[in-house]
């Protein structure tokens, strides 16, 4: 199932988007960021685009060949657990990595299941 991920700044402006593949209709989010970060670094790993676009800044890795999806995905995880990355799914914020999320497409009743990463910053001199 194909799963559109959007990435919004706190005053809603759309950041970027990306599809992510999974193969199960019931995923946690702990397996919603290893999906995107996974997809976000192959994708870097391939084109050896100048600017990465992903939900963690692997700055101190771009001196390497590759960069590790692994070490993406535990930073990312942690910053989730440190409430540095929200997540929405279909407008409500999810709390834990082993909460589920059912995926669902399109249908004349209902949207597809909306999925949305807020990247919070912290205030500086605050």
């Amino acid at each position: 199932m194909e799963l559109v991920i959007r990435d919004e700044s706190t005053d809603g402006r759309q950041l970027n988007e990306s599809v992510v593949e999974f193969l199960t209709e019931t995923i946690t989010v702990e397996e919603l960021i290893r999906g995107r970060v996974y997809q976000e670094v192959q994708d870097y790993n391939r084109t050896k685009s100048s600017k990465f676009r992903g939900l963690v800044d692997p700055a101190e890795e771009r001196n390497r060949r590759d960069i590790d999806w692994k070490a993406q995905f535990e930073t990312a995880c942690e910053a989730f657990r440190n409430n540095r990355v929200l997540i929405l799914v279909d407008d409500r914020q999810v709390e834990r990595l082993d909460q589920a999320i059912e995926l669902r497409p399109a249908s004349a009743e209902r949207p597809a299941t909306s999925v949305t990463f807020l990247k919070l910053t912290p205030l500086v001199g605050g």
